[in-house]
């Protein structure tokens, strides 16, 4: 039998091809993602035929019923999260899960800084005015001296702190896996504690579970700034929508989203910076992931018989 790798992400391989040879040179046929998307679970099931021992994942949704029904030996995650696969199931099963960690870190970070200040700015707003024809001047918001909370400490977060320091911000730290001793300078806060300080507010946790909600839009300060790079099901979308028409926040950007592509209320609104899921779309970024993700693969299932 010839073995097969399933390629989950949309672009893999987009930007250099020598994971893709990896996989070949190692005798394994590679089955690309013919949809250019986040696959589904009836995609998965028709892709994962029995002859397909390993995915090259994004964050499709590997859960027990998609696993169960391959014959997958090993998912290698391009990027830092897992909460797309059920890692009980997959331990249960003999499926050996890997990741890239530290990967996305620095295109994420630098990405959610280049946004908070196009932000506060305006300049996605100035732009378009201009390629319209329109000379309009705008008033922005500067970054120096405001409070910034930073939602999840991990890598990403930690590194979106060590940005912002030369713009002597107040950083507030909201992580409950931590303790003060973890966040140097930062002041340490639960999420309640945290919110009606914030002029601005970067998600960067980990999980799939709502974080802002209705009841923490309405505790937060009057014409905040939120960033989301971490997941979309962390906002609830209609609840960011109430926030936006009565000020509440000021501006966002959102990176990740619930269903995507995405083509919700959120798209034409002035006050919102929309990204298509590009937190890790660099050239250093996602060469290096790709190719960790690849090796990981092969450090599994080793070459083809």
């Amino acid at each position: 039998m010839s073995y097969k790798i399933l390629l989950g992400p949309s672009s893999f391989g987009e930007t250099d091809k020598a994971p893709f040879f990896k996989l070949q040179e190692a005798g394994y046929e590679v089955v690309d993602n013919p949809f250019k998307r986040k696959l589904t679970k009836q995609e998965l099931f028709d892709l994962l035929t029995p002859d397909v021992i390993g995915i090259i994942a994004g964050l499709e949704p590997l859960d027990r019923e998609v696993l169960s029904r391959s014959k997958l030996k090993v998912v290698s995650r391009v990027g830092s999260g897992i909460s797309n696969v059920d890692l009980e199931a997959a331990e249960e099963l003999g499926i050996i899960v890997r990741s890239t960690p530290y990967g996305p870190t620095e295109a994420a970070a630098e990405l959610t800084l280049g946004a908070l200040l196009s932000l506060l700015r305006k300049i996605p707003r100035m732009d378009q005015a201009l390629h319209a024809g329109r000379w309009e001047k705008r008033i922005g918001t500067q970054l120096e001296g405001k409070t910034v909370a930073i939602i999840g400490y991990g890598r990403i977060g930690k590194r979106v702190a060590e940005l912002l320091a030369p713009f002597h911000v107040r950083l507030l730290v909201v992580d409950p896996n931590l303790e003060q001793s973890a966040v140097g300078a930062a002041e340490l806060m639960s999420l309640d504690e945290a919110l009606p300080w914030a002029d601005i507010i970067t998600l960067h946790s980990s999980g799939e579970a709502c974080l802002l909600g209705e009841q923490e839009f309405r505790r937060m300060k009057q014409g905040a700034f939120l960033l989301n790079v971490a997941r979309g099901g962390l906002v609830a979308e209609e609840a960011l929508v109430e926030a936006l028409d009565d000020g509440k926040v000021a501006g966002a950007w959102i990176d990740t989203f619930g269903m995507e592509p995405y083509k919700g209320p959120l798209c034409g609104r002035e006050n919102v910076v929309l990204t298509p899921h590009v937190g890790s779309y660099t050239l250093e970024c996602r060469q290096g992931m790709e190719n960790e993700a690849v090796e990981n693969l092969l450090a599994v299932t080793g070459k083809c018989c």
